[in-house]
C-alpha cells in the first residue's frame, strides 16, 4: 500500500504527517529521504503534534539526535544522519539503543545508516514540486519494500 500525497504549504504537510501516525501507529520509524530544504523537518513537525508533544521541533543537523517527550511520556527520536560518515558512526550516537526502545523514530539521510535501518522502517520521499510549497511524497510501508 503505497502512499503519494502532493501538499502546497507546510501546514499541509504537518496534517499529512499527523495523518500517517494514525496509519501506522505512534511508535513508527520513518526514514525520511529528500533533498536539503525538502520538507523532512517540517515533516517531523506533524509526527511531534500528532503524538502530543508540545515542544519546538527543530532539525538536528548539529545535534545529530533530538530527543522529544510528552506528557505521557510517549518519546519521539529525531535523527539527522547528514553529518556522520557511515553505519560505523552510529554506535557513537546510541543507535541500537534507541532502536531497542522501541520509541517513534524519524531518521532524516537515512542511506547514511546503510544496512542498519530496522526491518520496521517506512521510507517516506520527498520530493520539491512545481512551486516552492509544493511537496510530493511517496510513502513505503515495510512489507511493500520487502515485496520488491
Amino acid at each position: 500500500m503505497i502512499i503519494s500525497k502532493k501538499t502546497s504549504s507546510e501546514a499541509e504537510t504537518r496534517a499529512f504527517a499527523k495523518k500517517l501516525v494514525g496509519v501506522f501507529g505512534p511508535k513508527a520509524f520513518y526514514a525520511l529521504r529528500g533533498d536539503l530544504g525538502a520538507g523532512k523537518t517540517c515533516f517531523v513537525q506533524g509526527l511531534a503534534a500528532a503524538l502530543g508533544i508540545k515542544d519546538a521541533v527543530c532539525s538536528p543537523t548539529f545535534t545529530i539526535v533530538n530527543e522529544y517527550t510528552n506528557a505521557k511520556g510517549v518519546r519521539l527520536i529525531h535523527v539527522d544522519l547528514y553529518r556522520i560518515s557511515g553505519p560505523e558512526d552510529l554506535d557513537s550516537i546510541g543507535w541500537d539503543d534507541y532502536l531497542d526502545s522501541g520509541d517513534a523514530m524519524a531518521v532524516e539521510w537515512p542511506g547514511r545508516a546503510g544496512g542498519e535501518l530496522p526491518a520496521r522502517a517506512i521510507l517516506v520521499e520527498i520530493a520539491i514540486g512545481s512551486t516552492p510549497d509544493e511537496r510530493l511524497f511517496t510513502v513505503t510501508p515495510p512489507e511493500d519494500k520487502n515485496a520488491a
